[in-house]
């Protein structure tokens, strides 16, 4: 117990202390069931609309039908976020994403199928997505919140490393399960086990105890709060210039969307093949996070985050040069690890650089930049490859994801010299 409640030189090299508190565990267990469930979902639901429609462009709707509620309502959720018990509004929010999973499982069946059009089921998907977007906005946030207040202060690198860690590993195993799944079970059975994932996550997140706010600032205007949240963020030069970094590096480089095009049009290894290149990205994350776990960076993680971001758009543009699936599976392999080391270096300067009263905010404001880049790049992706073709679209998107790490470099040397 002393390990945890001091400052010694032995906590700093204990790489399993916050492993050790029961409620970081549940928290971090509940987390992978969850995200596991969502990637896998947002895998379905790729290759479902592809074959319904036959148009990348319609894959980049799916991350603009969930983007628009979650980013619109962001500032407000952190809010409430703050001002509510936070293990309530994280249950509320999972027991939706189940109602919305099952609505989704009884649309994939052969009954719906023959009773509406392709197009229509496309239709009521998005309008599904839509909603787990307004879902997405207040629950999405809270697992970093509530992760502030299951560990002690002087924990909260290493309990960031694993929680990075558990998020990761669950987006490797969702969607290559995701690929093998749809494969041997069809759309159907594959939303069966999504909706198994989601009831063992909120099983689990159940015994965490209640968070309750930790402040009492509840007759302060919505507006006042959100303004005192953004100015936050923007004064803090190293979290704004992280932020920006991510959110135009992803913007750019979500060569990831058109993965269901290049494993059916382009490479030909099906939905099999389809499942390992869209996990091979994030198992070269969790690669990078296990090495940070047992070796973290001690100094001048400024720099490292703008190599590694670099270093994703050689990447980005190698795997769209490829024939070869081994060689597109390795571009997208060391593309991961590269972003691992981003998403590590991001979520240590969010938790280490935030008052615990502002946390719901700041957390929101974060988790908008991360929609907007990922769901608006999914969008862009799809959006490029209607106007340019798929190859050029992603070659593209690579090298202007290189552009942002070059701007950065000179117009952003806070961000460059930071250590932490």
């Amino acid at each position: 117990m002393s390990l945890i409640t001091t400052g010694s030189k032995q906590e700093s090299s204990d790489a399993f202390i916050a492993v050790r508190i029961p409620e970081f565990r549940n928290l971090v267990m509940g987390r992978f069931a969850f995200v596991m469930a969502l990637r896998m979902l947002t895998t379905l639901l790729g290759w479902w609309i592809y074959n319904l429609t036959n148009a990348p462009f319609a894959i980049g709707l799916i991350g603009l039908s969930e983007v628009v509620p979650a980013v619109s309502l962001a500032l407000y959720a952190g809010h409430v976020i703050d001002l509510s018990e936070k293990r309530k509004l994280l249950l509320r929010g999972i027991a939706l994403y189940f109602l919305a999973v099952v609505i989704l499982l009884l649309l994939s069946t052969r009954h719906a199928g023959g009773f509406f059009t392709n197009h229509t089921i496309a239709v009521l998907i998005y309008s599904i997505v839509f909603g787990t977007g307004i879902v997405r906005s207040f629950a999405g946030p809270v697992f970093n919140v509530i992760l502030a207040q299951v560990v002690p202060k002087n924990v909260l690198q290493n309990a960031t490393t694993w929680n990075q860690g558990a998020y990761l590993s669950a987006s490797v195993s969702g969607h290559a399960v995701g690929g093998f799944l749809i494969a041997m079970l069809g759309n159907t059975g594959t939303f069966g086990v999504i909706a198994a994932f989601i009831i063992i996550a909120f099983i689990i997140l159940f015994f965490i105890k209640p968070k309750p706010p930790m402040h009492k600032k509840a007759e302060k205007k919505t507006w006042e709060s959100v303004k005192e949240g953004l100015n936050f963020v923007f004064k803090t030069k190293v979290i704004l210039g992280a932020l920006s970094l991510d959110l135009f590096a992803v913007l750019f480089g979500g060569a990831v969307a058109m993965v269901p095009v290049f494993a059916r049009d382009i490479l030909k290894v099906g939905s099999e093949g389809f499942g390992i290149l869209n996990g091979a990205s994030d198992m070269g994350s969790i690669c990078s996070v296990i090495l940070l776990t047992a070796f973290p960076m001690r100094k001048k993680q400024g720099y490292k985050l703008l190599f590694a971001v670099f270093g994703f758009g050689v990447c980005i543009v190698c795997f769209a040069l490829s024939k070869l699936f081994v060689l597109s599976f390795i571009a997208l392999l060391i593309s991961g690890m590269l972003d691992g080391i981003s998403v590590v270096v991001r979520g240590t300067i969010m938790q280490l650089k935030t008052p615990d009263d502002m946390r719901g905010r700041v957390m929101s404001v974060n988790s908008m930049f991360i929609n907007s880049s990922n769901e608006f790049g999914q969008f862009e992706s799809g959006l490029m490859a209607k106007l340019l073709g798929v190859v050029p679209s992603v070659i593209f998107g690579g090298c202007m994801t290189i552009a942002v790490v070059i701007a950065t470099w000179f117009k952003a040397p806070t961000l460059r010299k930071m250590e932490y």
